[in-house]
């Protein structure tokens, strides 16, 4: 189980209607909401792993305390959600760096873990994951095995894998499930918020009991927040993905931690590195 840490203005949908310049002029809330989610996952047992925005961090270090404290890992998000494909090596590894430091000092945690923004290592970034290796990130889950027009690999491998021959590292792609032969989102975010509920079970259910493999879900703070403002001039497609079914979002994922059972990434990362979550011939 894993969040993405970002709040409202910051997503992908909005990179080009709402400009990282007016940020700090943003009402955050991304405090209260992940208090939210915090009192689900004390609720139904569920240890999980946050990936945290840098930027966050540093304006809300009292909520990654908390995060901490609650006994759920911290994990890097990036600095201010710029996309991988955006940087060059040089400058990705000093997000990199950066963002581990800023959230190292507010949790009081080892940093380990590793998402890119909007999934964003892609075919574009072979450099990427050498550069998590080379600054010591024991995993990252930066990849979306699927073809979407705002992301996606979709030659990449649906299950851990290691990238970087020679080093430890592990890459742990977001959960995709196969009908007639075609792979499909499957993961959480917007497709668990728009589709019926019955679609990420039968996925969860494909992955768990057909493939024998955990399954990996994320889902954002903000996405159980229905009374956030309204981002005015987003083109219509984005608007939809963005606000569609956010009075939902909480009773669906309070159905979803109920159903399955859950854990941190960081734990599954050291079952693979163990060679334990491998299928059995």
């Amino acid at each position: 189980m894993s969040v993405d840490v970002e709040d409202w203005f910051q997503v992908g949908a909005f990179e080009n209607t709402i400009a990282r310049s007016d940020w700090d002029g943003l009402a955050l809330r991304v405090a209260d909401n992940v208090a939210r989610v915090l009192d689900l996952f004390d609720a139904t047992g569920i240890k999980a792993t946050f990936f945290t925005l840098g930027w966050i961090a540093e304006r809300e270090p009292a909520m990654v305390r908390r995060i901490a404290d609650a006994g759920h890992e911290l994990a890097s998000h990036g600095y201010d959600h710029a996309r991988v494909f955006t940087l060059d090596p040089r400058e990705f590894a000093e997000d990199v760096r950066k963002t581990r430091t800023i959230i190292e000092d507010a949790s009081g945690q080892a940093v380990t873990g590793y998402r890119a923004p909007s999934f964003s290592i892609d075919a574009r970034t072979p450099w990427a994951h050498e550069v998590l290796a080379e600054h010591g990130y024991a995993y990252s889950s930066s990849i979306a095995p699927v073809a979407h027009d705002h992301y996606g690999w979709r030659e990449a491998p649906r299950f851990a894998f290691r990238p970087v021959a020679e080093t430890p590292l592990i890459e742990i792609p977001v959960t995709t499930a196969v009908f007639r032969g075609r792979r499909m989102a499957a993961g959480g975010g917007g497709f668990f918020r728009v589709l019926p509920y019955g679609f990420t079970r039968w996925a969860i259910r494909q992955v768990n009991r057909e493939e024998g493999r955990p399954a990996v879900f994320y889902f954002h703070p903000w996405e159980v927040d229905p009374e956030q403002p309204r981002a005015t001039g987003a083109p219509l497609r984005s608007r939809l993905r963005h606000y569609t079914n956010l009075s939902v979002m909480a009773d669906k994922l309070d159905r979803l931690a109920r159903e399955f059972a859950w854990g941190r990434m960081d734990a599954l990362a050291e079952l693979q590195a163990q060679g334990r979550l491998e299928k059995a011939a």
